[in-house]
């Protein structure tokens, strides 16, 4: 299986860099993952689809401003970094630029002295790790000085940090937003409710390998970097209890179709669990828990896309892309949804 094989030809203005208004406005294409016919629809239209008994599950890891840009204190020469992942309470792994002037010993401040970071050493794939030194709370300190780390296809500044978090995000850690719930507003996420569908809250805090390029032809021979997810006894025992009464199980994007089915018994049963996942999911895979998605149009050859034509397979995966990109659907992050049933 070629890595290749999963291109599509994008034409760079359906790329959105903008979020919608309203979040729920956003066009949503429907997949028959059978039949691979199509259906144009809306966002908000969801409920047509969904019925009492179904769970959605979302994932509420929340995207923290992980963005900084700063100076090497000993030349004053510019300095930006990304926290990655926290590895003990103030010491990161970070992706820094330009990498190769942050050598291990060199010091760091941001924010005019607010914060200082002392590169400790270097690790996989080059990134640092940097021990941050402050007074205060470190989280409102990122708060005052961080961006939010939007994806490079993304050129326009945000205005308003929110529009790239979902707004049920509650557990600090993401370093990129798990895009496909944003389109949900309270009111839907309440009409979901009310129409008798569960919502199974899971944590998985999306690191950039999520994003990464494939840069081997073989498609398994791409490793994914691991993640941290969290799955509740509550969840676990509403996934489960879906299953039982021949519901449906439909995962709200691709970080939270990993956790459950990372976190899933050759049966399918969900125990409630912690820990590190680097689940790559491509065509061939049996699905164990999950049998619905919600997800956005993801970028060529990219692990996402592979997740995507697994479930609904890779002809109908592109076929559909290809009618998204006719019909002008907009793209990736802030662009429009696909469900998948």
């Amino acid at each position: 299986m070629k890595t290749s094989d999963f291109y599509y030809d994008l034409p760079e203005e359906l790329i959105a860099q903008d979020p919608l208004e309203d979040r729920s406005a956003s066009r949503m294409m429907v997949l028959n993952r059978e039949t691979g016919e199509t259906e144009d629809q809306h966002f908000h239209q969801l409920l047509q689809y969904l019925h009492a008994g179904d769970t959605l599950v979302i994932n509420d890891t929340k995207v923290i401003p992980a963005r900084l840009f700063g100076k090497r204190e000993s030349t004053g020469g510019a300095v930006e970094i990304l926290l990655l992942k926290r590895r003990a309470d103030d010491i990161w792994e970070t992706l820094v630029r330009p990498g190769k002037k942050c050598r291990p010993g060199t010091e760091l401040s941001f924010g005019e002295g607010l914060l200082h970071g002392t590169v400790l050493e270097t690790v996989e794939d080059g990134n640092r790790l940097i021990q941050f030194h402050y007074e205060g709370i470190f989280e409102e300190i990122l708060d005052q000085l961080g961006e939010m780390p939007l994806p490079p296809y993304i050129t326009h500044k945000l205005q308003d940090k929110n529009r790239y978090q979902t707004v049920y995000a509650k557990h600090d850690g993401s370093a990129a937003a798990p895009t496909a719930g944003l389109h949900f507003t309270e009111e839907l996420l309440q009409q979901v409710q009310d129409a008798g569908v569960n919502i199974a809250r899971v944590t998985l805090h999306v690191g950039l390998g999520t994003f990464r390029p494939v840069k081997v032809e073989d498609v398994t021979q791409h490793h994914m970097h691991s993640e941290y997810y969290e799955i509740s006894q509550e969840a676990a025992d509403l996934i489960n209890g879906t299953h039982a009464r021949g519901g449906r199980v439909i995962a709200v994007g691709t970080t939270s179709c990993r956790t459950l089915e990372s976190a899933a018994g050759e049966d399918g049963r969900i125990e409630p669990c912690s820990g590190w996942t680097d689940i790559f999911i491509y065509p061939g895979y049996q699905f164990k828990v999950v049998e619905g998605l919600i997800t956005n149009f993801h970028l060529p050859e990219s692990t996402l896309i592979m997740l995507v034509s697994a479930f609904a397979g890779k002809e109908h995966v592109l076929a559909a892309y290809q009618h998204a990109v006719e019909e002008r659907y907009r793209f990736f992050s802030f662009g429009d949804a696909m469900l998948i049933l």
